[in-house]
């Protein structure tokens, strides 16, 4: 009962203490919660104050900025105002000097208007006493004013005339005794300067060999390896008692140049048999091609001429295997090109174009397209075709005097080329004119349908005539022989005889694969 009663009092005393806390509680947390309601109020208030200024200060600032501008704006006008009018007063001054100059031209006007008929009535004055001046001579020496100044005329005409002749004589004279001392002068000192050795091609090439048996090689089993590389070449071989030697004979060097090459890689390789010839000779063409380029562009090089078209650079090339009256083409060349740029730096012209011009003057020769046209035309149109100058055209086309020259650089290249082609032993007319019988005979038989290959051989006197199989059968064969035969004999002059030999080959070919 009385731990009762002790619980009871105890919680009593617990409910009377939280009845009395509480509300203090509650009492205590609204003091705190006035306290901090009333610092944010003061807090935001100072923000706000301070916020208030910054606006106030931005305010002002840019106040003070615009009001700036303002003022400037205004000083800018002001200025400009005072500039129109300075220009407003200078123009009104010159207005001003500009009427007082107009009212002085109008007097002067007048005054000239009056001097001009003043002159007019004196030139009328004096007209009718030269009038009468004219009229009292006439009646003194019996003849019209126009008859004596026709004689005087006349007179004057013959005098001047004749003194006009003999001055021209004599220009012509001095001119002709100096022209012909200073041409020598120059020529002979364009030769001097000009040293190129003299070189003669011939139509053989030997070959050098170890030993016999390497000449039994290339002979092969009668003879097949042999007529393989003639067919695949058109040189001909001469195998003779010579020793340590074989000898190509033909008259185009490229041919000669191709067979010696092919072989050489035969030899070296030892494997020669007519499918590897033909291998080999096809391989040494490609690479002759390549030789010739880099020949071309070599010699462009040496000379020091620039931007020539490569098809030009190539025909430059070939020039090394060519030949004119048994003079090489390429050295020719050269050398005409040396001598044109020392002719034009002697009399005042450009050695440059020149020189170009007297490289390219006999490009017409090693052009395969139209035969019949004479090479320097031929030349000169090549030229037209990759862009050269005018001037080199003509002077390409004018050295043989085949078309007019327009230009001063057509007779230095043919000067350059007489001076080159006279020199002593340089040119053999009749190496020239049997290789042009031989290309002839070649051209002639390689007109024919399904011919494919045409080769003149000993020194001309056969002619080996390669047809295609599919095309011409082995009757056709004989027929083209003897066409050919009878087209040289009625069209061609020729010593002795010309055998035509027609090679009809048939070839199958499989592969196993």
């Amino acid at each position: 009962m009385d731990i009762l009663s002790l619980i009871i009092g105890i919680a009593a005393g617990a409910a009377a203490a939280l009845a009395v806390y509480i509300p203090v509680r509650r009492a205590i947390m609204k003091g705190r919660r006035d306290e901090i309601l009333e610092k944010a109020e003061l807090e935001g208030e100072k923000i706000k104050q301070e916020r208030i200024l910054q606006a106030k200060e931005k305010f002002l600032s840019l106040k003070s900025e615009h009001e700036k501008s303002v003022n400037e704006k205004n000083a800018q006008l002001r200025d400009a105002e005072n500039r129109i009018r300075s220009k407003e007063g200078q123009l009104n001054q010159k207005l001003s000097e500009a009427d007082r100059k107009n009212h002085e031209l109008e007097g002067q006007r007048n005054q000239l208007q009056a001097m001009e008929q003043n002159l007019k009535e004196k030139e009328q004055e004096c007209e009718q006493m030269r009038s009468q001046a004219i009229r009292q001579i006439e009646a003194i020496a019996g003849m019209s004013a126009q008859e004596a100044k026709n004689q005087l005329m006349e007179s004057m005409k013959a005098e001047a005339r004749t003194q006009a002749q003999a001055y021209i004589n004599d220009c012509i004279d001095e001119a002709r005794m100096n022209a012909a001392k200073e041409a020598k002068r120059i020529v002979i000192n364009t030769i001097q300067r000009t040293a190129t050795e003299t070189a003669i091609e011939n139509a053989v090439t030997t070959f050098p060999i170890e030993n016999d048996e390497i000449k039994g090689r290339i002979i092969g089993r009668e003879g097949r390896n042999i007529r393989a590389l003639e067919a695949a070449t058109g040189v001909e071989i001469v195998v003779d008692d010579t020793p340590d030697a074989i000898i190509l004979s033909a008259f185009d060097p490229v041919r000669r140049e191709v067979a010696r090459l092919a072989l050489h890689q035969l030899v070296v390789d030892g494997r020669i048999h007519p499918a590897r010839i033909e291998e080999v000779v096809a391989k040494v063409q490609r690479q002759l091609e390549e030789e010739i380029l880099e020949t071309g562009k070599r010699t462009c090089i040496d000379l020091g001429i620039h931007g020539l078209s490569m098809e030009l650079v190539r025909m430059i090339g070939r020039m090394k295997y060519r030949s004119s009256y048994g003079q090489n083409l390429l050295q020719h060349s050269r050398e005409v090109a040396n001598i044109c740029a020392i002719l034009a730096s002697e009399l005042g012209l450009n050695p440059k174009i020149a020189k170009r011009a007297g490289l390219l003057h006999d490009i017409g020769k090693v052009s395969e397209e139209d035969p019949e046209l004479p090479h320097a035309l031929l030349g000169m149109r090549l030229a037209e075709q990759y862009k050269e100058k005018p001037e080199i055209c003509n002077a390409i086309g004018a050295h043989h005097e085949e078309t007019e020259m327009t230009s001063l650089y057509a007779p230095l290249v043919l000067v350059g080329d007489a001076i080159s082609g006279a020199r002593p032993g340089a040119r053999r007319e009749v190496i020239e004119s049997y290789i042009k019988r031989l290309r002839g005979m070649e051209n002639l038989a390689s007109a024919y349908a399904g011919v494919t290959k045409a080769y003149a051989i000993q020194a001309g006197r056969e002619l080996r005539v390669i047809v295609g199989a599919e095309q011409v059968s082995d009757s056709q064969a004989e027929e083209l022989s003897a066409e050919i035969a009878k087209k040289i004999q009625d069209e061609m002059t020729y010593p002795g005889q010309v055998k035509i030999t027609v090679i009809r080959e048939t070839r199958s070919v499989a592969y196993a694969k």
